[in-house]
């Protein structure tokens, strides 16, 4: 009855959206400056586990997912009324017992993956000058909390958020966020799962400015709070500079600092995180090279699937371990100037070493007793190491009445010792998205 009732929501703003395209050119603000978008999503992943910490050998699910986007205009007047809606409907297409759990789809009591599910959401927006104020679910994207969209669904937060650009080149930021949506769940909790602990009934907190403009040289700083359980503060600063007229080159750097606070739900953390790389364009070609360094006895924490802007965080490994460095090479082609505009190709290669998660806190989330073998059991050991190789191939239809359709195809590799924590794996990604703009 839940999916039913959520489905027709998503319906519902489907007609909406028609009622605003009709009415669009007759009226200015709320209306003429709304969008509706439907993105339609067919997502096969394939995981197969050589070794490591599944049960299972193989995960394999496919599945077809409907995201709609309703963003209005604002009303006239000094501060202006506006809404962002979202609906979302998931479709299993293939799975089973024995091979579900790959995030794509909800699980029942049984350990299957249900048939179907669906979400919806909403947020009021206040604008008044340069400044908006959001107030709901919605989507948030900042490097010390970012929900991911790597799944069918894509995550969501319930709170509020500010976004300020009054001063240009500047933009402020703030926001409070009390509930979270998994990417395979059709409601929201009042929880955040972190990368070593889960705080129940909490909130996140942030701050942060962006300075940016016409000269080579761009930044920003953060900080935020998982409520009884850290504090983090972060700084980015990076270089661009066009070489010539095919040529460019962008350094960029990346620092985390978090520090426990409050109850400290997931135990002793002081532990500082960077990154460097470097990447070299030329032509149609790239050259990236990257080097992170986690300093600390705990891995570095973070929650919402993206909140780690980090050079060798990638596909499936962080590379975040405790005391762990890591260093890739990635290279880059766009085909377009090889006369196949739309085809892109990227690998890379990321080996992290020295992990080393044996001084972490005792009972804390690193670092938990096991009542079975009566002993703590840090999640990491000491000498881990593991590597990554990540290839990806993504085209995207031009024109004709398939225009900007895309097929996206990748393969992952990762290997490691038992120390590491992660899983040897082999993972398939295919994923084909149409978008549709709606009011057009």
């Amino acid at each position: 009855m839940r999916n039913r009732f959520t489905l027709l929501t998503s319906l519902a703003l489907l007609t909406s959206g028609q009622a605003l395209a009709v009415h669009a050119e007759e009226q200015h603000g709320f209306l003429e400056d709304s969008t509706l978008n439907l993105l339609s999503r067919n997502f096969f992943l394939h995981n197969d586990y050589r070794t490591g910490h599944e049960q299972k050998n193989y995960k394999q699910e496919w599945a077809q997912g409907f995201i709609a986007n309703l963003k209005s205009g604002f009303t006239q007047g000094e501060v202006g009324v506006g809404i962002d809606a979202h609906g979302f409907y998931g479709l299993k297409l293939d799975s089973g017992r024995g091979r579900s759990g790959t995030g794509l789809l909800p699980l029942d009591s049984q350990g299957r993956a249900e048939d179907d599910y669906s979400s919806a959401g909403a947020a009021l927006k206040l604008k008044y000058s340069q400044t908006t104020l959001k107030f709901g679910e919605m989507e948030v994207e900042t490097p010390v909390f970012d929900t991911a969209d790597k799944r069918l669904q894509p995550e969501y937060a319930t709170g509020f958020f500010l976004d300020s650009q009054e001063i240009q080149g500047v933009r402020l930021v703030a926001g409070h966020f009390t509930a979270f949506k998994n990417q395979d769940a059709s409601t929201t909790h009042g929880d955040f799962d972190g990368y070593g602990a889960s705080t129940r009934n909490a909130s996140i907190s942030l701050a942060g400015i962006e300075l940016s403009g016409d000269g080579p040289l761009g930044g920003s700083l953060y900080a935020s709070q998982l409520s009884d359980t850290w504090r983090q503060y972060y700084g980015n600063l990076h270089f661009t500079r066009q070489l010539s007229a095919d040529s460019s080159v962008l350094l960029d750097s990346n620092l985390y600092r978090t520090l426990d606070t409050g109850n400290a739900e997931a135990g002793s953390i002081n532990n500082t995180a960077y990154s460097l790389s470097a990447k070299y364009r030329l032509g149609s070609q790239a050259l990236t090279l990257g080097y992170q360094k986690i300093d600390g006895d705990t891995p570095f924490d973070f929650v919402g699937g993206d909140s780690i802007y980090l050079a060798n965080s990638i596909k499936y490994a962080d590379f975040n371990g405790a005391h762990e460095q890591s260093y890739q090479l990635r290279y880059d082609l766009n085909f377009a100037t090889l006369g196949v505009p739309g085809l892109k190709f990227m690998t890379r290669y990321v080996t992290g070493r020295q992990i080393d998660g044996t001084k972490a806190q005792q009972s804390g989330a690193y670092n938990p007793f096991d009542s079975d073998i009566d002993r703590y059991v840090p999640m990491q050991g000491k000498g881990g190491r593991h590597w990554e190789r990540d290839i990806d191939l993504k085209y995207v239809v031009q024109s004709g009445p398939a225009k900007d359709l895309s097929l996206d195809i990748s393969h992952v590799s990762h290997r490691g010792n038992t120390a590491q924590a992660g899983d040897d794996i082999d993972r398939l990604y295919l994923v084909v998205e149409y978008p549709l703009d709606l009011l057009k």
